[in-house]
C-alpha cells in the first residue's frame, strides 16, 4: 500500500512474494532458487526494473552477499535490479549522512548484521535500537507515532541523521514529523526504495518524481552511483 500510495503517476508496480524470513531464513546463497522463482514470475510483466524489497536480507552479509541476489535476479530475467540496501546508501550518500542513528523492529542480531553493512559502505553508527519483535505481523502493528517516540528519545548529537530500516512497518509515515522535530534528515527503507526506483526509471521512461516524504524528495540519485 506505501508503494501505491507515494509512487508517481505513469508507474506500474508489480509484486511478488518470496519465502526467505522467518522459519524460511537461511544463508543468502541457499535462497537463490526461491528468488530465481520470484524474479522469473515478476518477468512475465515485462517490468524497467526489479527491486529485491527485504533490508534485512539485502543487507545480511555484507556487500558481496546484496550482489549475489541482484546476480541471481538479472541472470534469470535479463532486467535490470536493485535492493533496498543499496537504495538505502545511495540515500544516505545523497543526504551526506555519514554517521547515523539506527531504529528497527528487529532483534539485536538482524540490527548488527545491518551495522556491518553500513560500515562496509562508509557509514557509521552512532547508536542503533532494536525493538526485539519477532516478525513481520508484530513489526507492522507498530503506530507511526511510536517511531516518532522514539527517534525522539534516542537522538545523537554526533548523528547526521536517521535511518528508520524495515520494508513491513508504519516507519514511512513518521518521517516528516521526525525531520520536523529534530532537524536531521530520515532514510526509511520504503522511501529510499521508491527514491532510487523513480529516479533511474525516469531517465528512460516518462514519469513523474516521487512524492515520498522527507527532504529526500528533492534530491536526484548520484549519476556515479546509478551507474554501480
Amino acid at each position: 500500500p506505501q508503494f501505491q500510495y507515494y509512487a508517481p503517476s505513469g508507474l506500474a508496480l508489480h509484486f511478488e512474494r518470496a519465502r526467505i524470513t522467518g522459519p524460511w531464513d537461511k544463508p543468502v546463497r541457499e535462497h537463490k532458487p526461491e528468488i530465481a522463482r520470484a524474479a522469473a514470475v515478476l518477468s512475465d510483466s515485462k517490468p524497467d526494473l526489479i527491486v529485491f524489497n527485504c533490508t534485512g536480507t539485502s543487507m545480511k552479509e555484507g556487500r558481496a552477499g546484496d550482489a549475489f541476489l541482484l546476480d541471481v535476479i538479472r541472470n534469470e530475467t535479463g532486467i535490470e535490479a536493485i535492493s533496498t540496501a543499496g537504495a538505502v546508501v545511495d540515500a544516505l550518500n545523497a543526504l551526506r549522512i555519514k554517521r547515523l542513528v539506527l531504529i528497527t523492529p528487529y532483534i539485536q542480531k538482524t540490527n548488527n548484521h545491518e551495522i556491518a553493512y553500513l560500515r562496509e559502505c562508509g557509514i557509521e553508527v552512532a547508536h542503533d535500537v532494536a525493538l526485539g519483535l519477532r516478525g513481520g505481523d508484530q513489526y507492522i502493528e507498530v503506530p507511526s507515532d511510536r517511531w516518532i517516540e522514539i527517534a525522539r528519545e534516542n537522538g545523537r548529537a554526533e548523528a547526521d541523521g536517521f535511518f528508520l530500516s524495515c520494508t513491513n512497518t508504519t516507519q514511512i509515515e513518521a518521517i516528516d514529523a521526525i525531520e520536523k522535530e529534530t532537524g536531521k534528515p530520515v532514510v526509511q527503507s520504503n522511501q529510499a526504495v521508491l527514491w532510487a526506483a523513480t529516479n533511474l526509471l525516469s531517465a528512460r521512461i516518462p514519469i513523474g518524481k516521487s512524492s515520498v516524504p522527507g527532504r529526500l524528495n528533492a534530491l536526484s540519485i548520484p549519476a556515479e552511483s546509478a551507474a554501480e
